[in-house]
């Protein structure tokens, strides 16, 4: 993945990853770092790295109106995406 489309995946502006400055800052870190952890929370039932990266991008969650975790993460509610995962890792329904 290039550093645009991880930004963009992020939900950072393309430039943001390519300038060291505003790659160190917090939004951008902060952005990465919930997009990289819920990647990671679901590659195992997923079936690996780059099908976690297809569920993120493209698999619409009832729970949230058909959206994305992708969107809800680029919609600053990656909080809300690691409790649907919580709930249902204990046997919930979506």
């Amino acid at each position: 993945m290039s550093k645009g489309q991880l930004a963009e995946t992020a939900g950072l502006a393309r430039e943001t990853l390519y300038r060291s400055e505003r790659a160190r800052a917090g939004k951008a870190q902060g952005r990465v770092r919930e997009m990289l952890e819920i990647i990671s929370r679901v590659s195992d039932w997923a079936g690996g790295k780059e099908q976690a990266m297809a569920w993120y991008r493209a698999q619409p969650l009832p729970a949230f109106g058909g959206r994305t975790a992708e969107a809800l993460v680029k919609d600053g509610k990656a909080g809300a995406v690691r409790d649907y995962l919580d709930h249902m890792a204990v046997g919930g329904f979506a």
